[in-house]
């Protein structure tokens, strides 16, 4: 059950991240509305939050969790250039955006394959 919670979060997150990004570019007024503000940082906490539980659920830390570290650190480059592509606008924005996704899209893979180094 924390699993589909984990999976729906990330659902949102991403889909809050990338919608906020177009709001930037085409109505930045939207986003000063409270909920806007308030709602991201409620469901990246909640994603978190699914995350250590599953961790913790699934006996990962027993095992060989040096692919966990590289999801916290590519999690932290994900939130780095988020941030950044929400402060920035034209080309810096953009570089941000497509390495924000990048990281998402390791953390992804990572967490299937449950191998930090699956490129090699």
């Amino acid at each position: 059950m924390i699993k589909i919670f984990h999976l729906t979060f990330i659902l949102l997150s991403i889909s809050s991240f990338v919608g906020r990004i177009i709001l930037s570019e085409t109505h930045p007024a939207i986003l000063k509305q409270k909920a806007l503000k308030i709602a991201p940082h409620v469901i990246d906490t909640l994603l978190l939050v699914s995350g250590i539980t599953l961790v913790f659920q699934g006996g990962w830390l027993a095992t060989e969790y040096g692919w966990i570290i590289a999801k916290i650190i590519a999690l932290l480059g994900y939130i780095g250039l988020g941030v950044v592509a929400m402060h920035n606008r034209g080309t810096v924005r953009w570089a941000a955006f497509v390495g924000a996704m990048a990281c998402f899209v390791y953390i992804g893979i990572v967490a299937v394959t449950k191998n930090a180094f699956f490129f090699f």
